[in-house]
């Protein structure tokens, strides 16, 4: 499939306009890809390209991110549990029933929150860095933790992490020398152009309060993963600085069937392992089977 074969609608989601990317045919098994931070369905446009011609691909921008609306922080509730509220709302809206989720980092605790509460629904999932256990925690998340603890002491030295450097240290760190000419500029600059739009702060700020919230569910996906069986593909950037490789590596201990790569990539590996991830996930996916 041609990349200009991408759609790019919207849908409004309780009085909100959110954006998501389509491709493939609907009649096909659809597979949902949900973003991290600080980016939108943009990270997923070759991979979107790559898997259309064999699935439908659905690629949602969070409420706060991409093109979808970002509604000042005083005015919407901006954690996990609503961004996951919104993404459900929109799959119904657009008819998506049963479906295989792809995660990355923020993707994480809003797919799983979905898939353990609508298993019927779930074909398989894909994680790439996308964090269910607590192994996969770095020193990275230190900061973040004692900011949702204490945000007043610890606010200035968070916000570092929404600076341009910070961003593209993203997408770089953990790429090997030989891969990083594949990193395209455009991509931490567009992550980097949400995050400057004037109130986008408050905006993140309020997601990083809330993230060790999603570290109560784990038991909650755990039990999913061990009562449900779902088919699991974990293809995870080893270097990542931010989830560690252990992260890929205890879905295995409630998933015994689960397949694992550690990539020699960061955080972002489809930037730099398109290639890689994109016959993985491709073949995964036919060995996960298709909707009935």
């Amino acid at each position: 499939m041609s990349t200009f074969a991408t759609r790019f609608r919207t849908e409004t989601v309780e009085g909100l306009e959110v954006a998501y990317r389509e491709a493939g045919d609907p009649a096909r098994p659809t597979l949902v890809l949900l973003h991290g931070f600080p980016s939108s369905g943009h990270m997923y446009r070759n991979l979107i390209a790559e898997l259309a011609d064999e699935y439908h691909l659905v690629a949602p921008d969070h409420i706060g991110f991409g093109a979808s609306a970002a509604p000042p922080a005083d005015s919407f509730p901006y954690t996990f549990e609503k961004l996951t509220e919104i993404t459900l709302t929109l799959l119904d809206r657009i008819g998506v029933d049963r479906f295989a989720l792809y995660v990355q980092d923020y993707g994480a605790p809003i797919g799983l929150r979905i898939a353990a509460r609508h298993p019927e629904r779930i074909t398989g999932v894909v994680t790439q860095n996308g964090n269910a256990y607590t192994e996969g925690f770095t020193p990275f998340w230190d900061l973040l933790f004692a900011y949702a603890t204490d945000p007043a002491a610890h606010e200035d030295e968070v916000r570092k992490l929404l600076t341009a450097d910070s961003t593209r240290w993203q997408y770089t760190h953990g790429t090997p020398a030989d891969r990083l000419e594949r990193i395209a500029p455009d991509a931490w600059r567009l992550d980097q152009a949400g995050l400057d739009r004037p109130g986008n702060d408050a905006v993140q700020l309020g997601l990083f309060r809330d993230y060790r919230l999603n570290l109560d569910l784990y038991p909650v996906f755990q039990e999913y993963f061990r009562t449900h069986r779902p088919p699991l593909l974990a293809v995870w950037g080893r270097n990542d600085g931010i989830f560690g490789p252990a992260g890929a590596e205890a879905f295995a201990r409630d998933l015994p069937d689960a397949e694992i790569h550690l990539l020699d990539a960061g955080h972002f590996a489809l930037e730099s392992h398109g290639e890689e991830i994109a016959a993985l996930v491709r073949e995964f996916l036919r060995r996960a089977g298709r909707p009935e």
